[in-house]
């Protein structure tokens, strides 16, 4: 089923405010430098917000942001340019009638963790399987390219977090709250995981407890 079309004006300007709101606060946080990273929400069936390519995230303003429809075009003739990453966003919406909202950004730790071919699919800490399962590792593909796209598609109907080859990560979320905080707890839990490692052998769940931990997780 597709999004419900979201037409008041007030509900764009809130989706607005909170773009610009997380990417603050993924620059705050170190999760992007620069240009780095972009942000998207799915207003309704056929129009989506997202970030402008090539600006500082941290120095955006709510007018600063692009609105184009499900083909990447934009709402105005007179619009900044859309992300370069912009195909990514619109081929998770159309995997994933659900999500509403999508996080592109390059935390230090996850990526790291991307460019040394390793992924976050072992069943190790708690909060990461409930609240947004394994996070696979998805092979290289140039970015803003078809590519990219087509190398996310086998992912998306089953994980909502992703390691990028070389690049960074990707989260998604039926809101935007949600994709920025998965994005947040994907950084941590990769920086937990490796302290583990330097510390001694990383252990894992067991399978009956990560099993009673997906249960809760499609519970709630």
């Amino acid at each position: 089923m597709a999004a419900p079309r979201v037409s008041a004006s007030r509900s764009e300007t809130a989706a607005r405010r909170e773009i610009v709101d997380v990417c603050r606060a993924l620059a705050e946080r170190r999760l992007i430098a620069g240009p780095d990273g972009n942000v998207s929400v799915r207003l309704d069936d056929d129009r989506v917000l997202c970030t402008p390519a090539g600006v500082r995230k941290g120095t955006l303003t709510p007018a600063m942001l692009v609105v184009v429809d499900l083909a990447g075009r934009p709402e105005r003739c007179d619009a900044r340019p859309a992300s370069s990453e912009i195909g990514l966003h619109l081929a998770a919406y159309a995997a994933r009638p659900e999500v509403a909202a999508v996080v592109h950004a390059h935390p230090p730790m996850a990526t790291a963790w991307g460019v040394a071919g390793r992924d976050l699919v072992a069943p190790v800490l708690a909060e990461v399987i409930l609240l947004m399962g394994a996070v696979p590792r998805v092979p290289f593909a140039i970015p803003g390219t078809p590519a990219l796209a087509a190398a996310f598609a086998p992912f998306f109907p089953h994980h909502d977090a992703f390691l990028m080859a070389n690049h960074g990560a990707l989260t998604l979320g039926s809101t935007l709250a949600l994709a920025h905080q998965r994005m947040e707890c994907l950084e941590h839990a990769a920086t937990v995981v490796h302290a583990a490692s330097v510390l001694g052998p990383v252990t894992a769940l067991s399978d009956a407890e990560a099993t009673a931990l997906r249960a809760r997780r499609t519970a709630t």
